[in-house]
């Protein structure tokens, strides 16, 4: 598979399980994933709200209410504020199936203005009760969770990014909900966890680290609601020091989701590698996560700050 945005490849795998599966799309008036002919193809089986996202949840809850399995594709920003108080109430606390797929998250929508970046999304759904997330690194496995989430039974936020990304995993790649994913075990100098659009950086920071006789684990957490403590405490216990890597504010993100875990059963060492609790701006995505000490070089720089602290508690 080449490297084309992840929520276009998700929007491919969906337009292929639509021609053996039987489920219906609610759509608003955006282009989220690819699936915006998805009513030409499969007629009766799309229904278009607009530019009305409360309508899009309401009506999504309708219809999961009747029987049916429901996709609900848009912007992040709209499905998960515009909307939450559908998604809460209609959806999550009557527990529907309902898949709600959020694109264009994260500072990589840096394109499309400040506005339009959903930078809380993850923080906002993880407080709603019912609710499971999960979040690709890259086409492949974009391409792979699709066939779960369609297949899943409950509310359900997928999260998914505006541009392409670098491919990590190779064709044999099949996700699974809950599953954690070793991408690097160069050692146990520090552990990073990461999720989505950022995994790729914190592989090239593992090799660059590597070279400098500075060893690291890298784990993907693709699913991070709910989160697997189990790996997250045994990676925990490897290290004595934790990194965690996202495209999302480091409140309420898979860093808290992290910090959580660790302050209860096993404190550690740890830092974490996100939006600073500020909004992202318009401009070029390499250069906002520069300036938002997001990119390789922070990550390194991050990794080699745990292991000087690490070093003082010896």
């Amino acid at each position: 598979m080449e490297a084309i945005a992840t929520r276009m490849a998700f929007g491919k795998r969906v337009i292929e399980l639509a021609k053996t599966m039987d489920f219906v799309v609610c759509s608003a008036d955006t282009k989220a994933c690819g699936i915006e002919k998805f009513g030409e193809m499969f007629p009766g089986r799309e229904f278009r709200l607009g530019i009305a996202e409360q309508d899009l949840m309401g009506t999504a809850a309708g219809l999961a209410s009747c029987g049916n399995k429901v996709l609900v594709a848009t912007f992040a920003v709209f499905a998960t504020m515009r909307a939450c108080e559908q998604v809460r109430t209609f959806i999550a606390h009557t527990d529907l199936n309902v898949t709600i797929v959020g694109t264009h998250t994260g500072l990589q929508v840096g394109g499309d203005g400040a506005t339009h970046a959903a930078v809380e999304d993850i923080g906002i759904i993880r407080s709603i009760p019912n609710m499971t997330i999960i979040q690709p690194s890259d086409a492949v496995s974009a391409y792979s969770l699709a066939d779960e989430a369609m297949a899943f039974m409950h509310p359900l936020y997928v999260r998914l990014h505006r541009n392409h990304s670098p491919l990590i995993h190779d064709s044999t790649f099949q996700f699974n909900i809950g599953q954690v994913y070793e991408l690097r075990n160069y050692g146990t100098d520090v552990g990073i966890i990461g999720s989505g659009i950022l995994l790729s950086k914190s592989i090239l920071a593992a090799d660059q680290l590597e070279k400098e006789n500075i060893h690291v684990k890298v784990l993907e957490f693709p699913t991070i609601k709910p989160l697997n403590k189990e790996a997250v405490i045994k990676l925990a216990k490897e290290t004595n020091a934790i990194l965690t890597v996202e495209d999302h504010n480091i409140f309420n993100g898979l860093g808290s989701a992290v910090a959580e875990v660790l302050s209860e059963n096993c404190p550690t060492l740890m830092k974490r590698i996100g939006i600073q609790d500020k909004f992202s701006e318009s401009g070029d995505p390499e250069l906002l996560y520069r300036d938002h000490h997001m990119d390789v070089e922070s990550i390194v720089e991050a990794v080699k700050q745990l292991l000087r602290e690490k070093a003082m508690m010896r």
